[in-house]
């Protein structure tokens, strides 16, 4: 994996960081796993605007991933890794050997023609899905999943990876990608390898018109705003906001928003760092 520094033939060109895509082996989706992606602008259902400085964008189709990995004890061959517009990290084709194929995200290493299995017998190998009891300690881990049987939910982005560090009982200790420490059901399946596109944090949109093209609309400063519309606004002259804190009032930069009743406290060994 590569980035491409552009040469600034154009004034959006001149900071321009954009993907190598060294990776990428296929241009166009398998159409059996693509499903109609709708926009909804930042609206609710009875449209009424939730959410701020949603809309337009490229039109998109979304790619149907497989996050269970609960096709067990059937060798499966890399067909393809491929660019998903859905997310930051790239996704593998898979191809079963009774013929199904699936999307899966693609671990960092992951090759054309390379054999992936997951469940019981599966060795410990990049793109291999195992319960975590199964999985050797110090092995970096993602996809992991937070309930048996529910479907990855954490270390699923560009780049991201956690790490299995002690087994007790039906429980294992996994250390997060955000630096928490906590504790996971050892019943609980993981992908072995870290998450592809680990170049994605060096990308550089290079003009405000790439951030349109991803559905994302301007936002106004806080600090430009009357006192009337947000907490950071007013002040003579060009005043400088005071304490960092959201339109209602909560701070940002280090203040903590986890409930200190919250049921799942327990499980966290480590809090992540400020």
């Amino acid at each position: 994996m590569s980035v491409r520094k552009l040469k600034p033939i154009t004034p959006g060109q001149r900071f321009r960081v954009v993907n190598g895509f060294d990776a990428i082996t296929a241009d166009k989706p398998e159409k059996s796993l693509l499903a109609p992606l709708k926009k909804s602008g930042g609206r609710n259902s009875q449209g009424k605007m939730t959410m701020r400085h949603r809309g337009g964008g490229h039109k998109r189709r979304y790619r149907v991933i497989d996050f269970k990995r609960d096709k067990q004890g059937v060798a499966a061959t890399v067909k393809s890794i491929e660019y998903d517009p859905n997310r930051t990290a790239f996704i593998a084709l898979l191809e079963y050997a009774d013929g199904v194929k699936k999307y899966i995200i693609a671990q960092n290493g992951l090759q054309v023609g390379q054999k992936v299995s997951s469940g019981q017998g599966a060795a410990p190998e990049v793109g291999n899905a195992l319960a975590l009891s199964d999985i050797p300690l110090g092995t970096v881990i993602s996809c992991i999943e937070l309930r048996p049987g529910q479907g990855a939910v954490m270390a699923r982005s560009a780049g991201t990876f956690a790490q299995l560090m002690a087994k007790d009982g039906k429980f294992v200790t996994v250390k997060m990608p955000s630096g928490e420490t906590r504790l996971i059901l050892s019943g609980c399946m993981a992908t072995i390898g870290a998450i592809s596109n680990s170049d994605h944090q060096l990308l550089v949109s290079g003009k405000a018109g790439r951030s349109r093209w991803l559905g994302k609309r301007p936002r106004t400063r806080p600090v430009a705003m009357n006192p009337v519309d947000h907490p950071m606004g007013g002040g003579e002259g060009r005043a400088s906001g005071g304490h960092p804190r959201s339109r209602n009032g909560i701070p940002a930069k280090g203040f903590r928003t986890r409930s200190e009743t919250k049921s799942t406290n327990k499980y966290i060994i480590e809090r992540r760092k400020k």
